[in-house]
């Protein structure tokens, strides 16, 4: 894991790929809590036996459980050290390129884009790609964009 420890430290990133977390495997029951959680029932993602018959063969995950797999899978990766306050301020773009099917392994390859001064600290932007083990397409790639804020 990378850790960053000052300002300068991560102004020096930009532009560079700071590394891929661990595979971790999407089981049904974390595609099952997850549809719990949101309500997002469709039979794509919770019905094995007619999934079995669809578009993909088997149950898959929810994109948005695939995207909210990023702060674990990040946290692999990198840390902001010190006494600062890491907030999301958003994401410049998000897209679902294959599907993640049951019982498949994810990791998170992370790049650090741009870093910007701002009034209390810095805005960086990261690439996040999450792979899956034995597919050439990614599930997703989405840039995100953290403020990284000054206690003081």
């Amino acid at each position: 894991m990378r850790v960053f420890n000052s300002r300068k430290e991560i102004e020096k990133a930009a532009g560079s790929e700071l590394g891929v977390s661990e595979w971790v495997q999407i089981s049904q029951e974390r595609i099952d809590s997850f549809a719990d959680a949101t309500g997002d029932r469709q039979w794509i993602h919770i019905d094995a036996e007619r999934a079995a018959d669809g578009p993909f063969g088997a149950t898959i995950a929810h994109g948005y459980l695939t995207l909210s797999l990023l702060p674990l899978l990040s946290a692999q990766v990198y840390a902001f050290a010190g006494d600062v306050a890491r907030v999301n301020y958003g994401l410049n773009k998000v897209r679902f390129v294959s599907p993640v099917v049951v019982d498949s392994k994810v990791r998170n390859r992370v790049e650090m884009l741009e870093v910007h001064d701002i009034e209390k600290g810095q805005q960086v932007t990261l690439r996040h790609t999450i792979e899956i083990k034995g597919v050439e397409k990614p599930a997703c790639v989405a840039e995100t964009v953290t403020l990284l804020m000054d206690a003081s």
